[in-house]
């Protein structure tokens, strides 16, 4: 129990935050302590049964315990507000946004492994906290580094079914499709046919996330190159991490590239289990499906305009208000703009939220992002114009519960300065950085023998007569 001591531990260190300015070396003492083993893979087998014992416990004593009321407002509402899903990697709290195994964004990068001092976290650090719930060292994370790249191999068949699809495809269209095609290599279901049993099928869950984590870049790569590079790809880089791999593949060799991509991967991870992509993802799993078919499935769900798409219509968004007023627009004339683009019928892409109440830490970190590496771009500055000015606007009308930022309304301007301009492709990085942590609560879905889920449905008749009665 030395880690949920840690953790309780931790709890009562952020109460105190503004008093403790060391939080970050306390955090990292507290929690790299209980994390000593370089493999992954062996971590988890450690924490399987404690966590199955601890599940056994929930489920025996408290199984009874009320969680809420359903109203049919939450029926008709697409379930927003109903507690109904275990998702342990990370949680959602509307006020202060999303915290990875109890770490917040700023939090996360104080204390995981940097490329550099300083620097943005390692996609891997958090792939480990993801995992274990630890906060890994650095060596721990150059392990993982070299693991994924040990899976880092498609086979051939893979590009050739993306090549049977027209260019013009949709990215997602080509991604997913690459990642349907990596589905005849999966261990699970050569395990689940050869016959398995349960308590072992985290195991090729755990092979299948892992390479499917290690391949996706890849793919995603090719797609890119494929698209607006004249098929001329790039070779991996061995020597590289699994983000500035990434951005290396697509074709970006500055350093700053390789920092903003580490910063993405590792922001976009994970939003908690009731996204659309998460949600998707945990649901097709849960009729033990192997996860190359039930990542597939969250990127199709990922590639709807209003969850993953969104970030590619942010950019052209605000291109569009470029096109119309130029880039030195004044507020008053933005003001107008947004007004205008509400008048039409339209939303402003990059504002509100599902869950969040405030403004988006994954906004706030990439904004301090471009105020340290590009403060004087002209797109940044109209995003920060954006920032002041479309909040009121949207609490005037009354109708929206957050007026504030979110992650898509920062991310495509950061790509667009460092050359990655093509919009309609951003949604596959998204992708990309969304493998982590599906994969990872994927593994956590077979170690604690989560069931097929299956919720009740009803008509509106049903409704109807049970308000009635009520």
């Amino acid at each position: 129990m030395v880690f949920y001591r840690g953790v309780s531990l931790l709890s009562k260190l952020r109460s105190r935050a503004v008093q403790q300015t060391n939080l970050s070396n306390s955090v990292r003492w507290l929690q790299v302590q209980t994390s000593s083993g370089l493999d992954l893979r062996s971590e988890l087998q450690e924490l399987i049964p404690e966590q199955q014992d601890r599940l056994k416990k929930l489920k025996s004593e408290h199984g009874k315990v009320q969680l809420g009321n359903i109203t049919v407002d939450m029926v008709l509402g697409g379930m927003r507000g109903m507690t109904g899903l275990l998702w342990e990697t990370s949680l959602l709290d509307p006020d202060e946004g999303i915290r990875f195994r109890g770490l917040s964004i700023p939090e996360c990068q104080k204390v995981l492994p940097a490329a550099k001092p300083g620097g943005e976290p390692l996609p891997e650090g958090l792939l480990w906290l993801l995992l274990t719930g630890k906060v890994p060292s650095k060596e721990q994370v150059d392990s993982l580094s070299q693991e994924l790249r040990s899976r880092a191999t498609v086979p051939d068949h893979v590009y050739k079914t993306i090549d049977a699809l027209p260019v013009t495809a949709h990215p997602m269209t080509q991604f997913a499709t690459g990642v349907m095609a990596l589905q005849v290599q999966s261990e699970f279901q050569k395990a689940y046919e050869k016959g398995i049993h349960k308590s072992k099928l985290w195991e090729p869950t755990y092979e299948d996330s892992m390479s499917l984590i290690a391949q996706v870049p890849l793919v995603a790569a090719y797609v890119y190159r494929r698209m607006y590079k004249n098929g001329n790809t790039i070779p991996k880089d061995d020597s590289l991490d699994y983000g500035a791999n990434f951005a290396h593949m697509l074709g970006f060799s500055s350093s700053e590239m390789h920092e903003l991509m580490r910063l993405y991967v590792t922001i976009h991870s994970d939003h908690e289990g009731g996204n659309v992509s998460a949600h998707t993802g945990h649901l097709v799993a849960s009729a033990l499906s192997d996860p190359y078919l039930s990542f597939a499935a969250a990127l199709n769900g990922l590639a709807g305009p209003l969850h993953g798409l969104a970030n590619q219509e942010v950019l052209l968004w605000i291109k569009s208000v470029v096109e119309e007023c130029g880039e030195n627009i004044s507020k008053e004339q933005l003001k107008d703009y947004v007004w205008k683009t509400l008048k039409s019928g339209k939303v402003v892409p990059g504002f509100g939220h599902g869950v969040l109440r405030k403004t988006d830490p994954r906004y706030t970190c990439q904004r301090e992002f471009a105020l340290k590496h590009l403060p004087e771009d002209p797109l940044f500055q109209l995003v920060a114009k954006l920032y002041e000015v479309v909040p009121p606007i949207l609490t005037e009308l009354g109708k929206v519960k957050n007026p504030w930022p979110n992650v898509d309304a920062h991310s495509g301007v950061l790509l667009n300065y460092y050359g990655l301009t093509e919009a309609r492709y951003y949604t596959v990085l998204f992708g990309v950085s969304r493998a982590l942590g599906i994969c990872s609560q994927l593994i956590w879905d077979r170690a604690l023998g989560l069931p097929l889920e299956r919720p009740k449905s009803v008509t509106m008749e049903w409704l109807e007569n049970h308000c009635k009665k009520a």
